[in-house]
């Protein structure tokens, strides 16, 4: 397997015993703190090994840790006590005395999830593997403002956790529709979200649980999402492109997802296409590429045209409104106008995809988001209109896919940020010694720099 960007392919390092973060370790009290120090992070070490799949016996782990063997069995035992880890089965002689195996108890604590899009979120539960093990969704408009939805969200947070008798939540992901400086977790000018500049999901939620929060933008969590938890762990360079009623790019480039400098790369909705005075975006700019093709545009054009279909005109009746769902069900039955509208949209999004394909040079392009409900055909106009653009040796070896993991790869997506932040090298020393970092979310929140 291709290295990756989560702590979970390598150990925690233990730390040399002359310092530990700046302090002066030169008396009996600094000697104290610093075996102190040097036992935390060698239980931190054991632990990652054996979550990460590295080690699964105690000799694996002395061979892997460089620690020696009286070490790495006091921090076994120190952790099978504290619940992380669990006794298996004997594990295959390899010519001695057999071992037993050990497991990551994934079941150990919960984190919770949420992903907000403009017009509807998904919140979760997970354990520590990043698995999703319960998920609510609801149809919600990001323009009801922050504190609305924050408390919507809090909602289901409550619900998820007495359905699954969650008393305290081990730490939080969250992922919102709009620029996020990951660095503080705050929404920075976002087009389409009256109120929420420089709002702090992570300040909000912190009021109501005493856990570490961590807050990115939603393509990408669906980047990680889908990269993560579906086949193409192998493929160390993806684009994932969503269209819903906005559109977005997030990059997975040598197993690394790419943030740029201040968390904006990937906002391609904003990149100028047209300067056609009529195609006006939410922003307030002319010519976005949102203005053109997304799902707001779309059903924009579609509303206003509905008499040219009579198929959308009964959709408009019955509902007073159209969604994505309505245009790829009347683009299946063969509908001109629906046809049109989503072939127009998915021509646009892939000309500036195509761009992006020469000049990342991805494995896999991903096309998800809401539009996906509009039918497989959106995905088969980028694919042909990406080939033709792209150049030969791009080409070449490029995989077009549509996301697998039913619209969830974003929930997904925050878990796996939650998860891998709160067993980062620099995170996981910090709480390990009191078996749970619940209680520690100030200290622990200043640390935590996965998928950076």
């Amino acid at each position: 397997m291709n290295s990756t960007a989560t702590p979970r392919a390598a150990a925690v390092p233990v730390p040399a015993a002359a310092s530990v973060d700046g302090r002066s370790t030169s008396s009996s009290d600094g000697d104290a703190f610093v075996a102190t120090a040097l036992d935390g992070a060698a239980l931190a070490a054991m632990v990652e090994l054996v979550r990460s799949g590295a080690s699964s016996t105690r000799p694996e782990l002395v061979s892997r840790s460089g620690l020696g063997r009286k070490i790495v069995t006091q921090r076994v035992d120190q952790a099978i006590e504290l619940g992380l880890i669990v006794e298996g089965e004997l594990a295959p002689s390899a010519g001695g005395r057999q071992a037993r195996t050990l497991r990551f108890r994934a079941e150990a604590g919960r984190v919770l999830v949420a992903q907000i899009g403009a017009s509807e979120f998904s919140a979760g539960l997970a354990d520590l593997d990043g698995n999703l093990t319960e998920v609510s969704h609801e149809d919600w408009d990001i323009a009801a403002g922050p504190e609305s939805t924050m408390a919507r969200i809090h909602d289901h947070f409550e619900t998820l956790s007495r359905r699954a008798r969650l008393d305290r939540p081990w730490a939080i992901g969250i992922g919102l529709p709009g620029p996020v400086d990951f660095s503080t977790a705050r929404l920075v000018a976002p087009p389409i979200m009256p109120g929420w500049d420089g709002f702090s999901a992570r300040g909000w939620l912190r009021e109501h649980y005493d856990a570490p929060v961590w807050v990115d933008n939603d393509v990408n969590l669906m980047a990680i999402g889908e990269w993560t938890k579906s086949p193409l762990r192998d493929e160390r360079d993806l684009l994932f492109v969503k269209i819903g009623t906005g559109v977005g790019a997030g990059m997975i480039v040598r197993g690394r997802l790419v943030r740029g400098q201040s968390g904006a790369a990937g906002d391609i909705g904003h990149t100028h296409v047209t300067d056609d005075p009529t195609k006006v975006c939410r922003c307030g700019k002319v010519g976005c590429l949102e203005a053109v093709a997304s799902g707001w545009s779309m059903l924009l054009e579609a509303t206003a045209r509905a008499a040219e279909s009579p198929l959308l005109s009964a959709a408009m009746q019955q509902r007073g409104s159209l969604a994505l769902g309505d245009l790829g069900e009347a683009a299946r039955v063969g509908d001109p106008l629906a046809t049109e509208l989503i072939g127009t949209n998915a021509h646009a999004v892939a000309e500036v995809a195509a761009n992006l394909v020469n000049f990342m040079n991805p494995g896999v392009l991903v096309i998800g988001g809401g539009v996906l409900r509009a039918g497989v055909q959106v995905v088969d106009e980028i694919e042909s209109v990406v080939r033709a653009r792209a150049t030969d040796l791009v080409a070449r070896d490029l995989a077009v896919r549509a996301a697998t993991l039913d619209h969830l790869e974003g929930l997904q997506g925050a878990a796996l940020l939650a998860v891998e932040n709160l067993f980062s090298p620099s995170t996981l020393p910090r709480w390990i010694a009191q078996g749970t970092p619940v209680g520690h979310a100030v200290m622990l929140q200043r640390y935590g720099r996965a998928f950076a």
